[in-house]
C-alpha cells in the first residue's frame, strides 16, 4: 500500500504547485521543456569540448548561435574578449540580465561515470559545471524572450556570455566596458550540491605574479658568482607561510610556483610564482595584499636579486540581495525539489563511496531561506563585480551528490549525465519564473534596487585590473 500512496502524494503535491503558478510561469516551464533537448545537447557539447580560459571559442559560439537562432540580437567579442558576447531581445524597461559561463578547468578530464577515468588523459574538464551554467541560463533567457515576443511581458532581456571565470575573471572587463549600465536587475546561478536561493556572499580576491631576476652561475664550480632567483622565491614563500599566523581566520593566501629554475647544476637567474590573496571583504583583503607585496621586496634584498610584481586581476565579494532571494525562494517552493531515479541515486552514492564521503546520495530539498552570514567561507567569483554594479539575484541548484569535492573529476562526471541535466533544466525554470516576477512587478524591482543601494552604501566600485586590454595573450 505504501508503494502506491507515496507516488500519489508526490503527484498531488506537483499538481498543487502547478495550480499555484501563474499562466506566465507555466509558460516559462513549458518553454524550458520545449528547448530541453537542445539545451542538453549544447551543455553536453560544451562538456566534451572542455575549453579553458579565453580559449572557449566553440563553447561560446554554441551558445551565441543558439541565442541568435531564437531571435536574439547577438554582439560578439565584447570588452576586447573574442569569446565574450551579449544577446539582447526586446525594448524598454525593465532590463533584466542573466549570466552564463562556459569555461573548464585544466587537467581534470573525466568520463560520465562514477569512478575516476579521464575522457582524454591530461585534458581539461568541467569540474565547476560551467557547461550547465551557460546552457541553463540561456534556457531562462529564451523562455522570457518568448513571453515578450508573445506580448505577455514587456521590457528587455539580456544574456551575458562571460568567459574565463576560472582564471582571469572576464566579467571584470565586461563591467569596465559598462555592459551592465542599463540593466535593472541581474540573475545568475551556479551548479552545486544543494538547491537554494543563494543569499551568501563570497570571498574578495586579488591575483598577482612575482618574478625574481638574479645571475646564473655554475652551482658547484663558482656559485659565488651567482645570485639565485630561486633563493628569493623560497625566502618569499617562507615569509608568506610565517605571515599566516598573524592574519585573520577569514584570510586565505595561495601560491603556485611557475618557474623555480630548470636544472640542478645551475644557479637559477629567474623564478616566478602566482600569488592569490582572499578575504570575505575587499576592505580586509587589500591590507594583506599590500603586506605580501612588500615581502617580495624583502626577499629580493636578502637574495641580492631584482624583482617585479605584476597585477593580474582581482574581484569583489558578492553583494547579497535578500529581496531578490526571497522572490527566488518562492519560485523554488513552487517548483518543488528535483526527483531522482534509483540509477541516479546509485550514481551519486558511488561517487561518494569513491571519494570517501558518507553515501547519502542526492540532496535537492528546498530549505528555508538562510540568514546571510557576515563572514562566509567558500570560493570567489567575478559575479561579485557584477553585483557591485547592478543588483544581482543568485541561485544554487543541485548538480552533484552531497559533499562532492568541487573542482574535481567527480563534478565533471555528473555534469555530463542526467544528474547535471536535471539541475540545469531546474535552474532555467527557477530563473525564468523569477524573471517573470521582475517583469510583472515594478515594486519588486524597486525593492531589489533599494536594498542594493543600501548594502553598497558610499563605497565606490573600482575594478582591480591593470591598465590595458584583457590578458588574452597570456593564457
Amino acid at each position: 500500500m505504501k508503494k502506491i500512496v507515496l507516488p500519489l502524494l508526490l503527484l498531488t503535491a506537483s499538481l498543487v504547485s502547478a495550480q499555484k503558478m501563474s499562466s506566465n510561469k507555466k509558460a516559462i516551464v513549458a518553454s524550458v521543456e520545449k528547448h530541453k533537448a537542445e539545451l542538453v545537447r549544447i551543455s553536453d557539447s560544451i562538456w566534451g569540448l572542455a575549453e579553458t580560459a579565453f580559449e572557449e571559442d566553440q563553447s561560446s559560439k554554441l551558445l551565441a548561435d543558439y541565442a541568435e537562432k531564437n531571435g536574439f540580437t547577438v554582439e560578439r567579442g565584447v570588452a576586447g574578449m573574442p569569446t565574450a558576447f551579449v544577446a539582447t531581445y526586446g525594448s524598454g524597461s525593465p532590463v533584466i540580465g542573466v549570466l552564463g559561463e562556459f569555461d573548464a578547468l585544466p587537467g581534470i578530464s573525466q568520463k560520465a561515470q562514477p569512478t575516476k577515468e579521464p575522457l582524454n588523459e591530461g585534458a581539461a574538464g568541467h569540474g565547476c559545471g560551467h557547461n550547465l551554467f551557460g546552457a541553463g541560463s540561456l534556457g531562462a533567457a529564451i523562455a522570457a524572450k518568448e513571453l515578450i515576443e508573445a506580448g505577455k511581458l514587456s521590457g528587455t532581456v539580456k544574456f551575458f556570455g562571460t568567459p574565463s571565470e576560472e582564471k582571469f575573471f572576464g566579467k571584470i572587463w565586461m563591467v569596465r566596458e559598462g555592459l551592465w549600465d542599463d540593466v535593472d536587475v541581474n540573475l545568475s546561478w551556479h551548479p552545486g550540491a544543494n538547491t537554494e536561493a543563494d543569499v551568501q556572499s563570497s570571498l574578495a580576491l586579488v591575483d598577482f605574479k612575482v618574478e625574481f631576476f638574479g645571475q646564473a652561475a655554475h652551482a658547484s664550480a663558482d656559485p659565488w658568482n651567482g645570485r639565485s632567483a630561486s633563493d628569493a622565491l623560497e625566502l618569499y614563500t617562507t615569509g608568506i607561510n610565517y605571515y599566516r599566523e598573524h592574519i585573520k581566520p577569514t584570510v586565505r593566501i595561495h601560491y603556485h610556483i611557475q618557474d623555480g629554475g630548470q636544472v640542478v647544476n645551475v644557479v637559477p637567474d629567474y623564478s616566478k610564482l602566482w600569488v592569490r590573496v582572499r578575504d570575505t571583504k575587499r576592505s580586509g583583503m587589500m591590507p594583506v595584499y599590500e603586506q605580501v607585496r612588500k615581502m617580495a621586496e624583502g626577499a629580493a634584498i636578502m637574495a641580492n636579486v631584482d624583482y617585479k610584481i605584476s597585477l593580474i586581476s582581482g574581484i569583489y565579494e558578492v553583494l547579497v540581495n535578500r529581496a531578490g532571494g526571497e522572490a527566488m525562494q518562492k519560485n523554488l517552493e513552487l517548483l518543488g525539489p528535483i526527483k531522482y531515479t534509483e540509477e541516479e541515486e546509485a550514481f551519486g552514492k558511488k561517487i561518494q563511496e569513491v571519494t570517501g564521503k558518507p553515501q547519502l546520495g542526492m540532496d535537492s530539498e528546498i530549505k528555508p531561506l538562510l540568514e546571510t552570514k557576515e563572514h562566509p567561507g567558500g570560493g570567489s567569483t567575478d559575479v561579485g563585480d557584477v553585483s557591485w554594479n547592478v543588483p544581482n539575484i543568485n541561485l544554487s541548484v543541485t548538480t552533484a551528490p552531497k559533499d562532492t569535492p568541487w573542482h574535481s573529476w567527480a563534478v565533471v562526471a555528473c555534469g555530463g549525465m542526467s544528474i547535471g541535466h536535471k539541475g540545469m533544466v531546474y535552474a532555467a525554470k527557477a530563473m525564468g519564473m523569477t524573471m517573470v516576477d521582475l517583469f510583472e512587478n515594478p515594486k519588486l524591482v524597486e525593492a531589489v534596487k533599494k536594498e542594493y543601494k543600501e548594502r553598497k552604501g558610499d563605497e565606490v566600485y573600482e575594478a582591480i585590473v591593470p591598465d590595458g586590454p584583457p590578458p588574452i595573450d597570456t593564457k
